[in-house]
């Protein structure tokens, strides 16, 4: 059954105060609206039957990133299977953020860590870029979606960001949009207060981070993208950081300058 089309909100506007944050969350790839029975599929069953241990009548909530969050129960419970009756709507959806975090691939166990704090961080979209420096060139987008999907359901985001197919550095420069603005992480910055380099800017065309592989650009690289319009290059202070830990700094800095951690017009998704 078709969900009802729903208004759609800023993350801003959704009052967290009132959340509950210790419920348990499923994100479903069915639409979702009052009164509609679902079939989890056979993982849910067992997260919800197995490692949760939920039995017959117990309340979770399930999003889907298109229509909002639900309260749903459990129904005709098995030991391998059950239904999930979805009662009322919880949350209205949220906009993704026209954010998007652009990263070198890394080793698995820290990509995986990447993709979860940039999700917690309020990405909209994650693209891979593929640099001379690259260490991991063949990306497993299926394991990057099963990361950013459960950092969403265990932190309350209904935004779930898009993950993007790889591309080339220099496919990602020559197709850059003029109006929107990229923010270059580049350990050759001069040390200066990264908010400083992040003053004036506006985020209404949308905003690109961009943060290297574990060597860094080479000096061709580093031109190329320094060449772009409306690039702001700043520094993440005078510690060399991994990779993994430069995603939440870069996406902190951003939010806290432009991003939703402030209110005053500039953020995003303010058109």
């Amino acid at each position: 059954m078709a969900s009802a089309p729903c208004a759609r909100v800023s993350a801003w506007e959704v009052i967290v105060s009132a959340y509950d944050f210790s419920a348990q969350r499923l994100f479903v790839r069915d639409d979702l609206a009052p009164d509609v029975e679902l079939a989890p599929s056979a993982e849910a069953a067992n997260y919800l039957l197995n490692v949760l241990r939920m039995r017959e009548g117990a309340a979770i909530h399930v999003f889907n990133g298109r229509d909002g969050e639900f309260r749903a129960t459990l129904a005709n419970v098995s030991r391998r299977s059950a239904r999930l009756r979805v009662g009322e709507r919880l949350r209205p959806q949220t906009e993704r953020a026209d954010l998007d975090y652009c990263f070198a691939p890394l080793k698995q166990a820290r990509l995986d860590y990447m993709a979860q704090k940039a999700t917690e961080m309020g990405a909209g979209r994650l693209l891979p870029v593929i640099t001379r420096r690259t260490q991991v060139r063949r990306l497993n987008t299926g394991r990057l979606e099963s990361n950013v999907i459960e950092a969403a359901e265990q932190c309350g985001v209904l935004a779930v960001p898009e993950v993007a197919a790889a591309v080339e550095l220099q496919d990602f420069t020559a197709r850059w949009p003029a109006r929107r603005l990229l923010v270059f992480c580049d350990e050759h910055a001069a040390l200066a207060n990264p908010l400083d380099a992040l003053h004036g800017r506006t985020a209404r065309e949308g905003v690109s981070v961009l943060i290297g592989p574990e060597g860094g650009f080479d000096d061709a690289e580093r031109a190329a993208i320094a060449g772009l319009p409306n690039v702001a290059r700043l520094s993440l202070g005078p510690r060399v950081l991994r990779a993994d830990t430069a995603a939440v700094a870069a996406l902190a800095i951003v939010q806290a300058a432009i991003g939703d951690w402030v209110a005053d017009g500039r953020r995003l998704n303010e058109k």
